[in-house]
C-alpha cells in the first residue's frame, strides 16, 4: 500500500511541455529534430513553477511575445527561491505551460534556452563517477524533503557503462510503500503523454529504472541537478 506525499508539486500533463525531447536515433532523417534538449527542457519546468504564472483570462499575444515571455521566465537560475506571484512573468491567454507549448510549439521552442551548455555543464560527468549506497540515500531523502516543500527535484540518471540512459528528469511526487521500496513519480522530457517512475531500494540503498522511457528496466544511479550554482 502506498502512502503519498503532502501533495504532487506538478500537474502532469498540466505544468509540463506538449512536445518531447526527441530521440535522434529514432527520427534519423526528421526535418526540424528537437533533440538533446532534455537538460533544457527539465530545467524550464523548474523555472516556469518558480518564476511564472499563466493568465487565461488576460488577451493572446503574438508568437514573437510569448518567444520573448518565455525566454524571460527560463533566463534565472532555477536554483533561486520561487518568486512571489506579483513578481513572476505573466503568459496571457493559457492556463497552463501544457497548453502554451501545444498551441506555440515552435514560439516556446525559440524562446528556451541553447542545448550546448547543458551538453558541457562539468556535473554531467558524473556519469562515470561511483556512487556509494549512502550518497544515494542522501540524494532520495534530499528529494523527498524538496517534495515535501514544494519544490520540484532535477535528478541526472545514468546506468553508465550502458549506453542508454544519460538523461534527466523531473521528480514531482513519490510514494512509499511498506518493505523495502519507494517510487519517485517523473516527468521526463522525452514523453510528454504519461509520468515515468524511479524505484528506490531502501535496503540495498540503489535506485532502480522502473519505468523510465525508451530504458531497460535496471539499477541505475541518481544525482541532484542545478540546485545550487555548482551542482
Amino acid at each position: 500500500m502506498g502512502r503519498p506525499a503532502p501533495l504532487p508539486v506538478l500537474r502532469f500533463g498540466v505544468d509540463t511541455f506538449a512536445f518531447p525531447n526527441e530521440s535522434r536515433t529514432k527520427n534519423a532523417g526528421k526535418p526540424d529534430l528537437y533533440a538533446n534538449y532534455c537538460f533544457v527542457m527539465a530545467r524550464a519546468i523548474t523555472q516556469f513553477h518558480h518564476f511564472a504564472r499563466f493568465a487565461p483570462e488576460a488577451p493572446r499575444v503574438t508568437s514573437a511575445e510569448y518567444t520573448e515571455l518565455v525566454r524571460r521566465a527560463t533566463s534565472r537560475p532555477p536554483w533561486h527561491d520561487p518568486l512571489p506571484l506579483e513578481e513572476r512573468v505573466v503568459i496571457p491567454g493559457f492556463a497552463s505551460l501544457y497548453e502554451l507549448s501545444k498551441t506555440e510549439e515552435q514560439a516556446v521552442k525559440a524562446g528556451l534556452p541553447g542545448r550546448f551548455w547543458g551538453w558541457v555543464h562539468w556535473t554531467n560527468w558524473r556519469v562515470t563517477f561511483p556512487v556509494t549506497a549512502a550518497g544515494q540515500e542522501r540524494v532520495v531523502l534530499e528529494t523527498m524533503a524538496e517534495i515535501q516543500a514544494g519544490r520540484p527535484v532535477q535528478l541526472l540518471v545514468t546506468n553508465f557503462p550502458i549506453v542508454e540512459l544519460n538523461h534527466t528528469v523531473i521528480v514531482y511526487d513519490y510514494r512509499v510503500y511498506e518493505g523495502r521500496f519507494l517510487e519517485l513519480r517523473v516527468y521526463d522530457p522525452n514523453d510528454p503523454s504519461k509520468p515515468g517512475s524511479i524505484a528506490f531500494d531502501r535496503v540495498a540503498r540503489r535506485f532502480f529504472a522502473s519505468e523510465v522511457f525508451d530504458t531497460n528496466p535496471g539499477d541505475i544511479r541518481a544525482f541532484r541537478m542545478y540546485h545550487t550554482p555548482l551542482l
